[in-house]
């Protein structure tokens, strides 16, 4: 159904190449319960290599997420993965006394990997002096988003509804937000209202261009509302320019999380397919590889005979 879609999009970001990972790449991590450790992708050749530091979402690790962060790499881009401290791996549960303040160590864990890329450069063969460290974003997939659009400039709301320390860095230039969750508020339901603060974001400081992709079939077990809840950050943020959303997504998109993963409840390899190409397209342009990608691409997203989505641009 996708494949004259695919072509175009193939033929805009152009052909992969090898791609080289290293993990567990270990972190300094003072007064962390756990070492930070790290995957990180990359080509195999090439220079003035953007980066793209990608959070994952509840549960999962540096292994997860090859679909997105293995295809990037393939594109020209130096691609981080931190294993938060909400991984399975480390067995932090919900009534653990870390759990708390496992959302702000998620963002400090992306802090880190920015604060020690000399460290990252030379524990990977072959990649020290390759890489272009102006150019940064920040990607993340559900509580993933949440951690990398703190660092675009998102905001925490407290009870009382004042905005919440500015965690965002200057050194992050671009970022994707996959199926992020949005405003707080009534429609919370009583656990997430207790157990996540992160889920109360002020999305009006969030300046940095920004794109958002939901699936118009993602119902969330944390709020009353619908699938609209995972597109907030484009209706109420000056930075998200850009909002993909997919017909018949639930919140895996389609299986980016990983190939066979049992909690993709909606798996459609063609969809992955277009998400990645349309995601590279994006870095293309936001980190000025190539400044044409984007609108190539959404030209291309928007032409298609049978349209997987509808896109939305400022």
């Amino acid at each position: 159904m996708a494949s004259s879609l695919l072509h175009s999009l193939g033929s805009i970001i152009g052909a992969g190449t090898p791609v080289v990972s290293v993990a567990p790449i270990q972190l300094i991590a003072p007064d962390r319960p756990v070492p930070l450790a790290v995957r990180v992708s990359a080509p195999a050749t090439g220079t003035n290599l953007p980066v793209v530091v990608f959070s994952h979402g509840n549960g999962w690790n540096l292994d997860g997420y090859a679909p997105l962060t293995t295809f990037w790499a393939s594109r020209g881009f130096v691609v981080i993965q931190p294993t938060h401290l909400d991984s399975r791996r480390n067995g932090f549960g919900f009534d653990h006394p870390v759990f708390p303040t496992i959302w702000t160590e998620r963002i400090a864990d992306l802090t880190r990997i920015l604060d020690q890329l000399d460290t990252i450069e030379a524990a990977v063969p072959g990649l020290a002096g390759r890489v272009d460290r102006s150019r940064v974003a920040a990607a993340g997939h559900s509580w993933g988003g949440q951690t990398a659009q703190s660092l675009l400039g998102a905001r925490i709301l407290d009870e009382a509804g004042h905005v919440g320390e500015d965690m965002s860095d200057s050194r992050v230039t671009a970022g994707i937000l996959f199926a992020a969750t949005g405003v707080g508020g009534d429609d919370l339901h009583p656990f997430a209202k207790a157990n996540f603060p992160f889920m109360r974001p002020s999305f009006h400081e969030l300046t940095t261009p920004t794109l958002v992709v939901a699936g118009d079939h993602d119902q969330s077990k944390m709020s009353s509302r619908g699938p609209d809840w995972f597109t907030d950050a484009y209706t109420y943020s000056p930075g998200a320019t850009d909002l993909l959303t997919f017909y018949g997504a639930e919140h895996s998109l389609g299986g980016i999380v990983g190939y066979e993963v049992a909690e993709t409840t909606d798996e459609n390899p063609e969809r992955v397919a277009v998400i990645q190409r349309m995601s590279t397209a994006y870095l293309q342009t936001g980190l000025h590889v190539n400044e044409n990608s984007w609108v190539a691409a959404r030209a291309a997203f928007k032409d298609a005979t049978e349209p997987m989505g509808h896109l939305d641009s400022k």
